[in-house]
């Protein structure tokens, strides 16, 4: 039997005797052929080619295996012809430049999505959501509203629903109703006083699948009843969904307006619109005396909106009524839409539709 090394060489000396029909050196040389291996008796290599050119190489294939197997020691050949592209694309290694991001979505049906923010808690961003909801419903407007408050949940409560939201699927989530308006709220798939301790990621992925898994149906308008400040929630509706603007709702101290101008601030750099301002416990007014007092100041919130060239939609009084309502399930739009408290929120109300973005 024929040593390895010395067959090795022995084939090389006949391959290099083969011309190459396209390159015009041999096939050694012209690196048409690969993987060499010589073993025992048996000589096997590929021969690498662009299909087009498979017909002149079969010529080429059968000279080869007559040469080799009249070499000395050579039982069996064995060469396959393998084809490629004569310019094929480099492979991917994950270097590629990542596609552009989609930006903001539209959600199906869902015509347009208001958000509502303030700097701070305790200003009444949650009553002027419900309370304007409803004045939106009054007016014909198909509405819903998502309260995105995830650690203080208070929708529930001021609207008067109850009971755990069905999923027919396993995915699609229905949401409640009442006072004309479609409600979602975690607050729903929690006890009432069960705390929810999340971080960001899960706040995200929550509000997004409470965006894109409830069956919202046709809606005018989305209301979005956001937390307080300036932090995941906020920054995950503005990049991943197409919101109409923000409406922000302060009290008139300089303490609540500080924090008012963060979130405007946030806004304007989440390239957000701001639809206008709501001055809430603008005014009280005295239930047994008539005497008007200003507990929170005066105007603050109106020249701030004056300063930053958008509306002051409303201003809303602080009123033993307003809370009652809301803390009875029925807000006071919904319970005495007639009255002189439900006013500033018709009033907003008609604002936005007006500008046409409810």
């Amino acid at each position: 039997m024929t040593d390895v090394a010395l067959g090795r060489d022995a084939v090389l000396e006949v391959l290099k005797g083969i011309t190459d029909p396209v390159a015009g050196s041999d096939i050694v040389a012209s690196g048409v052929m690969r993987a060499l291996n010589v073993e025992g008796g048996t000589v096997r290599f590929v021969m690498e080619i662009a299909p087009q050119h498979a017909k002149a190489y079969e010529a080429v294939k059968a000279q080869a295996e007559t040469l080799l197997r009249a070499l000395p020691g050579v039982d069996k050949v064995a060469i396959v012809l393998t084809g490629h592209a004569e310019k094929a694309p480099p492979p991917d290694l994950g270097l590629k430049k990542k596609a552009d991001p989609t930006g903001p979505q539209k959600i199906p049906g869902v015509d347009h999505i208001i958000a509502i923010a303030s700097g701070k808690g305790g200003v009444g961003k949650s009553t002027v959501s419900s309370n304007l909801a409803c004045a939106l419903a009054a007016q014909g407007r198909r509405v819903g509203l998502l309260d995105a408050d995830v650690y203080g949940p208070s929708q529930p409560r001021m609207l008067g629903v109850s009971g755990r939201p069905a999923s027919p699927d396993g995915k699609t989530i229905l949401p409640l109703r009442n006072h004309g308006v479609t409600m979602m709220s975690i607050g729903l798939l929690t006890n009432e006083d069960q705390a929810v301790v999340w971080r960001g990621p899960m706040l995200m992925g929550a509000l997004q699948q409470m965006m894109n898994q409830v069956q919202w149906g046709a809606l005018d308008v989305l209301i979005v009843d956001l937390p307080p400040g300036t932090g995941d929630v906020q920054m995950t509706l503005s990049q991943k969904f197409q919101i109409d603007g923000a409406v922000v709702v302060s009290t008139p101290q300089d303490v609540a307006l500080l924090d008012a101008r963060k979130g405007i601030d946030m806004f304007n750099q989440l390239k957000v619109p701001i639809l206008g301002m709501v001055e809430n416990m603008s005014t009280h007014i005295c239930s047994n005396c008539g005497h008007e007092e200003h507990v929170f100041g005066h105007g603050g919130v109106a020249a701030e909106a004056a300063k930053l060239g958008v509306p002051l939609l409303a201003e809303v009084p602080l009123d033993l009524q307003i809370r009652l309502a809301s803390d009875g399930g029925a807000p006071i739009v919904a319970s005495q839409p007639d009255s002189a408290q439900a006013q500033a929120f018709h009033a907003i109300a008609k604002a936005l539709v007006d500008r046409g973005v409810a």
